[in-house]
């Protein structure tokens, strides 16, 4: 978003530029035409087109300024040459072609390469030590005066030409810089559920072996048949659990051991809402529908993005109140809304990336998640989480409310 609004404010900086250069083009083409005859011999029908070699050039200085340049420059020797002064004159060309060809040589300094600003420097200087007019008998100001002054202005240019390619390069690594930062959060998110799943896997998958280690013991009357099909689940179980642990350990690379207790649930988000309210957040909550019917994976997801709301409410917008409404139906609906903040929050870091990582919490459970500002200048994450299978997301529907709990919290913002 922000790279389309330089890139329009650049397009409207061009069309103020172009259009400036057009009007100031006609400009000095109205004062070279009818002050032609003045400086040299010239037939009346010829006038307009060699006022033009004088001033319209100038209009390419932004779309080929080297081009520009060459017909300015070669239009000036021309009339140097082929055409006589009148008495009392000394320029060689008019003075509107003069300004017109410094600035096209200023242009291309700006934006051709450094072989196409040296030759044209060059040339320049050449045409004017050799064709301007010096002070008395005195050349030796001409001679070196226009190359000096010219070089000067040339290395003027080329610096501002650096110094914005600079700035312009800076902003790229900063794009480039911002784009990296987004896509690790939102791996390193990506890669903390993959975790949370193994340990949820790993739990229920070490229950099966056990309950199949154990199961010729606890039942009475086993068949040697029975026996041996339970032990071969157990082998299956334990082959499994290996092998999932083997996949992702890997993405344990911060060092972590595995965490073999139970992981969060649905309805363990009621504890967070404790722990917040206890805090001193102003957080106001409503629970419709039975969180324990809601799968574990889909659970952990829910805990998890409730969780990240809330520390983002503590730390992006302090001093407001806070609301979530959690519905179980066909699918789960969570809303976590905030009103506006009434204080400026503290500078927490670069951040910015917790809607990343709560949108990859919902779609690692083919849920979905939404947030922005509200109308009142709050703030409100939306997400859909399946139950126990992906649903089409309802319509929009009225929920009564059945629990509620009111406490002082914060807001979710991000």
């Amino acid at each position: 978003m922000e790279h389309s609004i330089r890139r329009a404010r650049r397009l409207s900086a061009r069309t103020w530029f172009d259009a400036s250069t057009v009007t100031v083009a006609l400009i000095l083409y109205s004062i070279a035409w009818p002050t032609l005859h003045l400086t040299h011999v010239v037939p009346a029908a010829t006038q307009p087109f060699i006022a033009a070699l004088a001033a319209f050039p100038l209009l390419l200085v932004r779309i080929n300024p080297a081009l520009g340049w060459a017909i300015s420059a070669g239009s000036a020797l021309l009339i140097t040459l082929a055409i006589p002064h009148q008495p009392g004159n000394d320029m060689p060309f008019q003075v509107v072609h003069a300004m017109c060809l410094i600035a096209l040589l200023f242009a291309v300094a700006l934006h051709s390469p450094g072989q196409v600003a040296a030759i044209a420097l060059a040339a320049t200087a050449l045409l004017f030590a050799t064709t301007m007019p010096g002070k008395g008998d005195n050349v030796t100001d001409t001679a070196w005066g226009w190359p000096i002054g010219l070089a000067a202005m040339v290395l003027f240019a080329l610096l501002i030409r650096w110094l914005v390619l600079s700035r312009r390069k800076l902003e790229r690594q900063a794009e480039e810089t911002e784009v990296e930062r987004a896509r690790r959060a939102i791996l390193e998110e990506k890669a903390r559920i993959a975790r949370d799943l193994h340990d949820v896997i790993a739990h229920h998958m070490s229950l099966v072996v056990v309950q199949a280690q154990t199961a010729a013991y606890r039942v009475e009357g086993v068949t040697p048949e029975a026996r041996a099909e339970f032990e071969s689940i157990g082998a299956t179980a334990r082959s499994a659990l290996n092998e999932i642990r083997g996949m992702l350990g890997v993405l344990r690379s911060d060092g972590q051991v595995a965490d073999h207790a139970p992981q969060p649930k649905a309805d363990d988000v009621v504890e967070l809402f404790e722990n917040a309210r206890r805090a001193g957040v102003r957080i106001t909550w409503t629970i419709e529908g039975p969180l324990t019917a809601v799968q574990e994976t889909t659970g952990l997801a829910l805990y998890r993005i409730v969780q990240e709301s809330l520390s983002n409410a503590s730390r992006h917008a302090p001093d407001t109140a806070v609301d979530v409404r959690i519905t179980v139906g066909e699918q789960v609906r969570l809303v976590v809304g905030n009103t506006a903040a009434v204080t400026a929050a503290a500078p927490v870091g670069n951040g910015g990336h917790g809607i990343a990582g709560m949108r990859a919490r919902a779609l690692a459970v083919a849920g979905t998640l939404e947030a922005g500002p509200r109308a009142d200048g709050g703030f409100e994450v939306e997400a859909w989480l399946p139950v126990g299978s992906v649903f089409a997301k309802p319509g929009a529907e009225d929920y009564a409310p059945i629990e509620s709990s009111t406490a002082d919290t914060s807001t979710v913002d991000n």
